[in-house]
């Protein structure tokens, strides 16, 4: 494993620019655009959250540890740059993610059980047969070429959280928020430690203004700035002074703010298009796909 991430295969496989993934994405669409056209599919978002609810329901009901979890989240996408979505069962593709990644996150489920979960909620679309989901994991390691090491910025929300004098409360949002940018793409398009300084950010001084409708994220931070400033009371001056602090920090480390930026309206614009979401749409446009292309 390679403990320092600038050296992993994270990095140097699996870490793309928007344009880059974008090129990806289209030349998969374009390499069937008759399936294209035919099975259309909800908005690449909308099936992100839908898919992060499915891997959740499937990781609570068999007590899987957060960070698997995440890691499943992240080897879904990372087969979708590889693969059409139209060529497979999605819900036997995000099983075997879990299953994987909880061997990888050495939490590991036996494949009976992961099989038989998987069944227990997608009927239509699971059998249940272990001989799938064993395939199918082959399948995974082949297209992510056995790079499956995963640096998550959960270790660097734990590392700062004492060092930025984070409260319990700002370290289980900015948790959260981690958790969140799985249903996005900026776990490949940047760096952990970028992903981990967004959600303090979003926690500490956009924590008034995150459900804001503005996607503006550096109006958002004036404003939530602005807001703090113009209390008087003791505690208003507090929360102020910490702000101020946490500004300084990041001004003296050097680190890329206009990544943290981006990464911010990512994570905004996920909370706005979330709003919109349905469940039923999601489900019966892939049930549609399934069924039609034999895929179950």
């Amino acid at each position: 494993m390679a403990a320092n991430y600038w050296a992993s295969s994270q990095r140097l496989h699996w870490q793309f620019t928007r344009e880059k993934l974008a090129e990806v994405r289209n030349q998969l669409d374009s390499e069937d655009k008759e399936a294209v056209k035919q099975f259309p599919l909800p908005d690449r978002r909308y099936l992100s959250i839908y898919f992060n609810i499915q891997i959740v329901r499937l990781g609570r009901r068999m007590q899987i540890r957060q960070q698997a979890l995440a890691t499943a989240q992240l080897y879904l996408r990372r087969f979708y740059t590889r693969v059409p979505i139209r060529d497979t069962n999605p819900y036997l593709v995000l099983a075997t993610c879990v299953y994987l990644a909880c061997k990888m996150e050495e939490c590991p489920q036996h494949i009976r059980v992961v099989a038989a979960e998987a069944r227990t909620f997608w009927p239509d679309f699971i059998t249940g047969e272990i001989t799938k989901l064993a395939e199918c994991e082959f399948y995974l390691i082949s297209e992510m070429n056995s790079y499956l090491i995963v640096h998550h910025p959960y270790r660097t929300l734990q590392d700062l959280s004492p060092v930025m004098g984070l409260t319990p409360e700002e370290a289980g949002a900015s948790w959260c928020v981690i958790n969140d940018s799985y249903l996005t793409d900026l776990p490949l398009l940047y760096p952990p430690h970028i992903i981990a300084l967004t959600a303090i950010f979003l926690s500490v001084v956009l924590r008034s203004s995150i459900h804001a409708t503005t996607t503006n994220a550096t109006a958002a931070a004036v404003a939530a700035v602005t807001s703090s400033a113009g209390g008087n009371s003791v505690g208003g001056q507090a929360l102020q002074s910490r702000i101020n602090k946490l500004i300084d920090w990041y001004a003296e480390s050097g680190v890329d703010m206009e990544a943290i930026i981006d990464c911010t309206q990512e994570i905004i614009s996920l909370y706005e298009i979330w709003e919109s979401f349905s469940d039923k749409i999601c489900k019966d446009q892939l049930a549609r796909m399934i069924k039609q292309r034999g895929l179950s």
